[in-house]
């Protein structure tokens, strides 16, 4: 049996949905013509994270205000040509780098972390110990603490407790 067709509704729609919206949101996405370069059809449309125009695998959100039901096609390639946005957010910045690992060749960076300042080299991190000062530490105490962070191995996950449920208890007579 053939799935009913559904279509995400915006929440802040502050109005009763009309017969006409509901159809032509059921009727999403929409073809708006072909991309002059690439010859792919460029579509619009609702998605999990709002209106969006797609051609080939290239995907834009629209502005704010901007409906995938009365999106033109040269509005459309005008958001396609725009630049993406970054998925992920960028790593931060180092505080400060130190100079070549003397056992592998990479950078050691002195990075400020969730739970406080720490070394890598971009492979291995080794958190700074209590006594360490971010500004005061040098390369060899940089080294010398990655080397360590290797020598110990890989982090392990502790095991995951299992606890049998104890059998429910029999209720009394009543006499």
């Amino acid at each position: 049996m053939p799935r009913p067709l559904a279509q995400a509704i915006a929440a802040t729609a502050a109005r009763p949905l009309r017969i006409v919206v509901a159809l032509a949101l059921l009727s999403l996405p929409r073809k708006l013509g072909v991309h002059p370069t690439s010859g792919e059809d460029v579509l619009a449309a609702n998605g999990r994270f709002g209106p969006y125009v797609k051609s080939g695998t290239d995907t834009r959100s629209l502005p704010e205000g901007v409906s995938p039901l009365t999106v033109g096609i040269d509005q459309a390639l005008q958001v396609l040509a725009q630049p993406a946005s970054p998925r992920r957010r960028k790593g931060a910045e180092p505080i400060r780098e130190m100079g070549p690992d003397p056992s592998n060749g990479r950078v050691i960076k002195i990075m400020n972390g969730r739970f406080g300042p720490y070394v890598t080299d971009g492979e291995t991190n080794a958190s700074l110990r209590k006594g360490d000062d971010v500004e005061a530490i040098t390369l060899e105490r940089a080294a010398e603490l990655l080397a360590d962070r290797r020598a110990r191995g890989p982090v392990k996950k502790a095991a995951k407790k299992t606890t049998k449920k104890a059998p429910a208890k029999k209720a009394a007579k009543k006499s």
